[in-house]
């Protein structure tokens, strides 16, 4: 007769089933764990490591300003004809700044056209954004602009300091000097010119932006 218990052979002490699932449960949650720090770790590598990989391209649509280029307070006391505009005037709201000739040729006009309807696709974030011309000479047809754009800042440039100090720090995208060239500008709340929009940009290209820049953005 075998005395052995078939019934306790087979069975198992409960302090040994605990730690087989314990054993069970800390193999899932390492299998978790890598699921989830595992690609995070590779794409840490990959930007930052020894490769010098980098992503490729952007999704920005217009010129990027890479740095970014810090504007001035401009003194705008001490700026001939504006002194109604704060020296904060690019801080605190994303703005869409025109820079060109104060007689707003046809270019100018597309342009300060193309940057209303812009705007006012934002819809309920319209109010985050304002629009500025900045007018190097021969400012400006009044009738034309209260007419089309009576929310437009209108800020006339002229030969002094503080016009000079703004200018300046318009970059040349090309050959053609900043106020000569027509071209649009987005400025960020912090007043650093981020982006800028030749005539040769696609019309959505300043919407598209303006969206992506204002969905990420926490400040403006």
């Amino acid at each position: 007769m075998n005395p052995t218990n078939p019934t306790a052979a087979t069975s198992r002490d409960p302090g040994e089933n605990g730690d087989a699932d314990r054993r069970r449960g800390r193999r899932q949650l390492l299998v978790l764990a890598a699921i989830f720090f595992v690609p995070l770790a590779v794409a840490f590598w990959l930007y930052y490591g020894p490769s010098d990989w980098r992503p490729v391209g952007g999704t920005n649509q217009g010129d990027l300003i890479d740095p970014a280029v810090p504007l001035p307070e401009p003194d705008f006391a001490h700026s001939g004809g504006a002194d109604k505009l704060s020296s904060t005037l690019f801080r605190g709201k994303w703005t869409i700044a025109y820079l060109g000739a104060g007689r707003c040729d046809e270019r100018c006009r597309r342009a300060l056209y193309l940057s209303r309807q812009s705007r006012i696709a934002l819809n309920k974030d319209m109010d985050r954004v304002q629009r500025v011309f900045l007018a190097t000479d021969g400012c400006c047809d009044q009738e034309f602009l209260l007419a089309e754009h009576p929310d437009l800042v209108v800020v006339p440039l002229g030969d002094d300091a503080t016009s000079r100090s703004l200018l300046e720090r318009f970059p040349a995208l090309g050959d053609v000097p900043a106020p000569a060239a027509g071209r649009l500008w987005i400025v960020d709340p912090l007043g650093n010119l981020v982006l800028s929009y030749s005539e040769r940009s696609p019309d959505k290209a300043l919407l598209s932006d303006l969206e992506k820049l204002l969905r990420l953005s926490h400040i403006g």
